[in-house]
């Protein structure tokens, strides 16, 4: 495990130094698509179901606990189609105005949850799996922790944040920088954990964009 402001090795294995207590899951799918036409991105298709299904379970898959899903755009239309019931769901009304709105919904979603922790993931992201969600589920070191994904040491998604940050996280989310404002006051606390072998942490933003869905 890396000291605060290094990086972890990529060899990190699920539930390595983590302390006893739970690592929840944030999903943020809110977004509407826009330079998709207006697709919202938690429904588009993904082997056969909706996006939005495949995120939750990597979450699930690399070790949190309890999983909750912020969605937005379409909210009812997605609830309908895509299967969501071992997960908690809160809906953003303000989804238009940025990922800070619905990372504030989320947080406050899971605030009563016990968790330890929280690791923060995009619904747009499909190239990052369970492996790399269990290296970051592994870099919690307790309710101070602060950890990102990294991919030849830049640091990427998803993000665990202690639940003694949440709050300061959340006054500070705002449009569409979500927490990078806090993790750039924090770079000399924040553990970098190398997930370039297993995850390719593209987005999903563009018509171009999605043949990389399957």
């Amino acid at each position: 495990m890396a000291h605060r402001g290094e990086s972890a090795g990529a060899g990190g294995t699920k539930g390595a130094g983590r302390p006893e207590g739970r690592v929840a899951g944030l999903l943020l799918a809110a977004g509407g698509g826009r330079r998709l036409g207006g697709r919202p991105k938690a429904l588009l298709d993904h082997r056969g179901r909706p996006l939005v299904e495949h995120a939750a379970r990597v979450l699930r898959d690399g070790g949190c606990g309890p999983v909750h899903i912020v969605l937005g755009a379409a909210a009812e239309a997605v609830r309908e189609r895509a299967d969501l019931a071992a997960y908690g769901v809160s809906v953003n009304p303000d989804w238009a105005r940025g990922m800070g709105s619905s990372l504030r919904v989320g947080l406050a979603a899971l605030a009563g949850s016990g968790a330890d922790a929280v690791v923060v993931s995009l619904v747009d992201q499909p190239g990052i799996g369970a492996a790399a969600v269990a290296r970051v589920v592994a870099a919690c070191t307790g309710r101070d922790a602060l950890a990102a994904a990294a991919y030849g040491g830049e640091r990427g998604h998803p993000v665990l944040f202690g639940a003694e940050r949440w709050a300061e996280i959340a006054a500070d989310a705002e449009g569409d920088r979500g927490a990078r404002s806090y993790l750039r006051r924090h770079t000399g606390a924040l553990t970098l954990v190398e997930c370039g072998d297993v995850a390719e942490p593209y987005d999903i933003d563009t018509p171009d964009d999605l043949r990389r869905l399957e």
